[in-house]
């Protein structure tokens, strides 16, 4: 009411401590703590977004612990008589930064990682070096898997978000739908990681990856110089994978001039939904449907298309015969190099690429900024970035390349061709 004196606001003094900024020393990045502590799967998210508006943000419980503890009400009221002093609202803000703070300093490192499958070999092997370098590390591991859906990644996202994570390794399914779960993440004071997949029209922290134009320059570059004239089948990955994008652009740095001088001729070209191997395989029955079965080469943007494809000409009885690209140097793709019936794949070491997310997330949580060597385009910002080469894979260096490098083992790649 008119006249009521209220104690003024609180101001620290400069040189204090704020209620969430980061413990000296080595600390952990403060992500601020969520209302609520999630349910069983993404019990907490769907709850979140029953009430309206998803997770609230983090700073919203200390100020009510500061009102509270103060004697206040949240809404601003006196629950008594007792007005406290400025010098009693300065110590309970700063006695609440310490506990907070020692509680952050006295658990391991929280890093939440949001997979999109579990379907594909290529990425059962990353979770699997995620996990292991986690626990060389000693680093607590949040883990979930979306399916290929949008919506799931997003709860499952706001769910690690609920538990606290200090950094967000997030491998989108869809990339511009991610660009929300960038924006959550920031909310709560968490640096995002694109791993392997960028997230498109967002301020992602950092892009942990391969150059991906340049992988699809090497299937490119190898399908023009085996097949400089003939008819072409062109599919690219799935139209959300921002990488899809990336490798066809690459790829079709080589095919293009070949399309132009009449020398190529295109029977098919067609995006596969969610790089499943069963679509590819139905749009390259289609295209020799089309064709009359003349089709005198394959581009398939990775290991488990390409094996779709195969399927698809070995009914034709045109497998082994028509040069078929992939990538990731997934053991059945090897084994198909080494058989004949997969003309190449691109070997990336998946077990650097998992090395270098965990270490920058340590980094990261620290207060840090990891080393780069590149920077990518995502429409938004150029996301700093750490990429990491690749390396083409035929019949005669697979062995050499794979079993050497410890990647694969040489009695699985010798063990019988797929």
């Amino acid at each position: 009411m008119a006249g009521e004196h209220r104690p003024p606001r609180l101001q620290a003094p400069a040189g204090a401590p704020r209620p969430e900024a980061p413990v000296p020393g080595p600390p952990l990045r403060q992500g601020g703590r969520p209302p609520e502590q999630p349910g069983p799967a993404d019990g907490g998210a769907a709850r979140a977004g029953r009430r309206g508006g998803g997770l609230r943000r983090p700073e919203h419980r200390p100020a009510r612990r500061l009102a509270a503890a103060a004697g206040r009400s949240p809404r601003g009221g006196l629950r008594d008589a007792v007005r406290p002093s400025h010098g009693t609202l300065l110590a309970v803000a700063l006695s609440i930064a310490a506990a907070g703070c020692a509680g952050k300093a006295d658990r391991r490192l929280r890093v939440g990682v949001s997979a999109p499958t579990q379907r594909e070999e290529r990425w059962v092997r990353d979770v699997e070096k995620l996990r292991e370098e986690a626990r060389a590390r000693g680093v607590d591991l949040r883990l979930q898997i979306s399916d290929n859906d949008a919506a799931r990644q997003l709860a499952q996202c706001e769910n690690l978000l609920a538990q606290e994570v200090d950094v967000l390794i997030l491998a989108p399914h869809d990339a511009a739908a991610a660009g929300v779960v960038v924006d959550r993440a920031h909310a709560f004071g968490v640096p995002v990681i694109a791993y392997d997949r960028l997230v498109t029209n967002a301020d992602v922290d950092l892009y942990v990856s391969f150059d991906n134009v340049k992988v699809g320059e090497l299937q490119g570059e190898f399908l023009a110089a085996r097949v400089p004239k003939g008819r072409y089948v062109i599919l690219s990955g799935a139209p959300t994978d921002n990488n899809a994008k990336l490798f066809k652009d690459g790829a079709m740095k080589h095919i293009r001039p070949l399309i132009e001088r009449g020398d190529v001729t295109v029977v098919l070209e067609q995006p596969v939904k969610d790089w499943q191997p069963a679509e590819a395989m139905k749009l390259t029955e289609d295209a020799l449907t089309a064709s009359g079965q003349r089709v005198d080469a394959v581009l398939a943007p990775n290991d488990g298309t390409a094996g779709g494809v195969i399927q698809a000409l070995s009914l034709a009885g045109l497998a082994g015969k028509v040069p078929v690209t992939g990538q990731d140097a997934e053991l059945s793709a090897a084994k198909r190099v080494l058989d004949g019936t997969q003309s190449m794949t691109v070997y990336k070491d998946t077990r650097a690429l998992a090395t270098a997310a965990i270490a920058a997330a340590e980094v990261f949580a620290r207060g840090g900024r990891p080393e780069t060597n590149g920077a990518v385009p995502n429409g938004r910002i150029d996301v700093p970035a750490i990429l990491l080469p690749s390396v083409v894979v035929t019949r005669e260096n697979a062995v050499e390349v794979l079993a050497g490098s410890g990647y694969l083992s040489r009695e699985d790649l010798l063990g019988g061709a797929r």
